[in-house]
């Protein structure tokens, strides 16, 4: 049997120009729809940060709104490194998530930590997608020879993981033991 060599075309790594046409639609389309989640967390952030208690949580949540806005200007940059018009589709999981955490601050009772715990599980849930996307649009990115965007795709992924981590020790720090003491 024949052993086969790292230079097998079969092993080789696909760049943009030789891609499988569907990956990289598929790929396009990944990206349209992270467009559009982002976009919408423009729109949905300040409502969260208005129903915070926490200081802290509000802040937070305001600073990330900042960092949200920069994702947008770099998913278009991104459309520009693509040689694509920017064009977004609509993403059903975002839309959920954000219906899920209206529904939690609706069930919640305003000024509590309860309602801050909420609104981080909510957030969390928002960001364990957000860094499921990036960092399987980044990785398909390399895959398909575009390093220019997957640099661009893996600088959002930071700041997604950082954000996540952020909201952790919030919780962690206090405002799941204030809740847990709440009559």
């Amino acid at each position: 049997m024949k052993k086969q060599s790292s230079t097998d075309p079969k092993f080789s790594t696909k760049t943009a120009a030789n891609a499988e046409p569907a990956l990289k639609e598929l790929f396009i389309d990944g990206i349209k729809d992270i467009y559009w989640a982002e976009n919408h967390l423009v729109k949905n952030l300040p409502k969260m940060q208005r129903s915070a208690t926490s200081p802290e949580l509000a802040t937070a949540i305001e600073n990330h709104l900042k960092e949200t806005e920069n994702h947008v200007a770099r998913l278009e940059k991104v459309f520009d490194l693509l040689g694509e018009k920017a064009q977004a589709k609509k993403c059903d999981a975002m839309e959920g998530l954000t219906k899920e955490g209206e529904g939690i601050i609706e069930s919640t009772t305003a000024g509590t930590s309860t309602r801050d715990v909420g609104i981080i599980l909510a957030s969390q849930k928002v960001e364990h997608y957000e860094i499921a996307t990036y960092g399987g649009l980044a990785q398909l990115a390399k895959t398909l020879g575009l390093d220019d965007v997957a640099a661009v795709l893996e600088e959002t992924l930071a700041e997604e993981k950082k954000a996540d981590s952020l909201l952790t020790e919030i919780a962690e720090n206090n405002i799941n033991y204030t809740a847990a003491d709440e009559a």
